[in-house]
């Protein structure tokens, strides 16, 4: 469950990361590139889909 929030927050949100690690580096307005926000969307995809493969094996193991 906490791997899907993870993902839909990184879908949702993808300028987060890079304002905690890079963000405070640069003065004035900087945005990371497009290229950067389409990876971290994808990568919030593939996080939602992993978690749902666990979720879905997790509830098939328990019948």
């Amino acid at each position: 469950m906490a791997i899907n929030a993870f993902g839909l927050y990184v879908r949702r949100n993808p300028t987060f990361s890079w304002r905690m690690s890079e963000g405070w580096k640069t003065k004035g307005d900087a945005e990371p590139s497009d290229a950067y926000i389409s990876s971290m969307r994808f990568s919030g995809a593939v996080t939602l889909w992993i978690g749902s493969f666990v979720m879905i094996m997790g509830i098939l193991n328990l019948l």
